[in-house]
C-alpha cells in the first residue's frame, strides 16, 4: 500500500529546459510551476529515486522511464534493480509487480488524490489542495514546499526543485518519517504520444486486487 501511494506520489514528476522562455529568470519556484503546470500538457523522460529512512539508511537506488499527458494520464515504470510499473489510463491507475505476479488497481482519485502526482498531471490549482511556502534557492535551483491540507495524503511535505522554469527535483516525506528523492533527466516535452501509450491489461495468471 505505502509503495504504491509512494510510486503514485512521484511517478513522473518532471522534464528539462527550454520551455516558457517568456519567464523571468528571476521567477519563483512557485511561478516557474504554475507555468510548467500550465504549457506542459505531456512529456517523457528518466528518472533515479531512492528512499532514505528515518535512521538515514539509503535503499538501492530505482531508475526508468515516464511519460505523462494532462490530465491524469501516465506510467512510471521502474526497470532497475526489478521491474514495476505504475500506469494510468485517466480513470484507474495499476500497478504491476511481476515479481509477485500481481496488480493493484485503484481509480485516479483515490490513489493520486492530493499527491504531488495531482500537480503534474492535473490541471488543477496548487493552493486548493496544499499550503505552499518558497525555500532557499540551493545548488542553482529554486525550492518551494507543499504542504497537503488533508491529514490522509499519506505524506507529510513535497519539497519541488525548479530550474530554467521546469521540475527536476522532487523530495518527498512520509508519514513514517522516510524521504524520497526523485532526480529527472532526458526529458522531451509536448511529444505526441500514442493512445496506447497509457493502455494497461494485465498479463495473465497474475492476480488482480481491486482496491
Amino acid at each position: 500500500m505505502k509503495t504504491f501511494q509512494r510510486l503514485a506520489a512521484v511517478a513522473v514528476l518532471g522534464l528539462t529546459s527550454a520551455l516558457v522562455p517568456a519567464l523571468a529568470l528571476a521567477a519563483s519556484a512557485q511561478e516557474q510551476l504554475r507555468a510548467f503546470v500550465a504549457s506542459v500538457t505531456s512529456a517523457t523522460g528518466s528518472f533515479s529515486q531512492y528512499t532514505v529512512n528515518d535512521q538515514g539508511r539509503t535503499q538501492p537506488a530505482q531508475t526508468g522511464v515516464f511519460s505523462f499527458q494532462r490530465p491524469g494520464k501516465f506510467k512510471w515504470a521502474v526497470q532497475k534493480p526489478y521491474e514495476q510499473l505504475v500506469i494510468s489510463d485517466g480513470r484507474q491507475v495499476f500497478q504491476f509487480d511481476p515479481d509477485l505476479a500481481q496488480v493493484t488497481e485503484r481509480k485516479v482519485d483515490a490513489a493520486i488524490g492530493t499527491s504531488p502526482a495531482a500537480i503534474l498531471f492535473g490541471s488543477g490549482s496548487l493552493e486548493q489542495s496544499f499550503d505552499v511556502s518558497a525555500l532557499p534557492a540551493k545548488d542553482g535551483v529554486d525550492w518551494l514546499r507543499a504542504k497537503p491540507r488533508t491529514a490522509d495524503a499519506g505524506f507529510s511535505r513535497v519539497d519541488i526543485g525548479m530550474k530554467n522554469n521546469l521540475p527536476v527535483r522532487v523530495e518527498l516525506l512520509d508519514s513514517f518519517g522516510q524521504t524520497t528523492r526523485v532526480d529527472l533527466s532526458a526529458i522531451q516535452p509536448n511529444p505526441q504520444l500514442p493512445a496506447k501509450e497509457f493502455q494497461f491489461t494485465a498479463p495473465k495468471g497474475v492476480d488482480v486486487v481491486k482496491m
